[in-house]
């Protein structure tokens, strides 16, 4: 599939982009915009998600990825990124396609790109169509299990009491805070550690698709319960399971087909095709 790479110009730097197309020959089908995960998680995906994104386009879709503030070849330090700046991508991203593609935009998030998309989806005033690819359901729970490394880390891999309190009380002072070789902003911190995965007021489709050990495994209930108020709120929501391995967080670099096909499959069930 024809494939670009691009930096789009931003206020605060220039944002590194790959643009996947249909073929000339094939008519476009739908956009997507892809919004990655946070700090090494982003690095064991890439590989899943271009050969989403080539999987997608060969099916008639364009999908545009973006490396975030700081993240990835895009401009400025992990360190500089805030919640705020990485929300503000997402929608530059999404009015640069409106601005040169006529179909509608698919918001598609892996992990804690799932909390942005719905951030994002907040200050668009339309109905919004997201793809979940294992979302995190809270930020506060992802930031002390990301605590945790920091933890492990210590005392030669045995837990020490208050660590994860210390370094709250260094974001609270207003300080940047080390894990795993990650700085971390209070900006950034205070952001993820109050986000949520709710739905947007305007009501949209969501395709939700989770990674479990073994095929046909019932969602977790923490995530059946979401979906149902996603439902509840008047969203047209498509769930399903699919086995494979946790390719975000392998220690090797993994891939899951069965993610592959059931995305492409769902997302055009879903009407990805308007």
């Amino acid at each position: 599939m024809p494939l670009e790479a691009f930096y789009l110009p931003t206020d605060a730097g220039p944002r590194f982009c790959t643009l996947a197309r249909p073929a000339p020959s094939q008519a476009c089908r739908g956009t997507v915009l892809f919004v990655h995960a946070f700090a090494e998680e982003m690095n064991k995906s890439r590989r899943m998600v271009a050969l989403q994104a080539r999987d997608l386009a060969a099916a008639g879709y364009l999908v545009l990825q973006m490396d975030l503030h700081g993240c990835g070849d895009s401009s400025g330090d992990f360190g500089d990124a805030s919640w705020a700046s990485w929300v503000e991508d997402v929608l530059m991203a999404v009015r640069w396609l409106k601005a040169h593609q006529t179909s509608n935009v698919w918001l598609w998030g892996l992990r804690t790109g799932c909390l942005l998309i719905c951030e994002a989806a907040r200050h668009i005033d339309e109905p919004v169509k997201l793809l979940f690819w294992q979302p995190v359901l809270s930020g506060k729970q992802f930031l002390q299990q990301f605590f945790r490394l920091q933890t492990a880390g210590e005392m030669l891999g045995k837990e020490e009491k208050g660590s994860a309190a210390r370094l709250r009380e260094q974001v609270a002072a207003g300080n940047a805070v080390e894990i795993a070789g990650y700085q971390l902003s209070p900006a950034l911190v205070n952001g993820l550690e109050q986000a949520e995965l709710m739905p947007p007021i305007y009501k949209g489709e969501l395709v939700w698709l989770q990674v479990a050990s073994k095929a046909d495994s019932p969602l977790p209930p923490n995530a059946q319960s979401s979906i149902e108020h996603w439902r509840n709120e008047g969203h047209v929501v498509q769930a399903a399971s699919v086995g494979g391995p946790a390719f975000w967080q392998t220690t090797e670099i993994s891939d899951c087909p069965a993610l592959l096909t059931a995305c492409t499959t769902t997302l055009q069930q879903a009407g990805g095709m308007q």
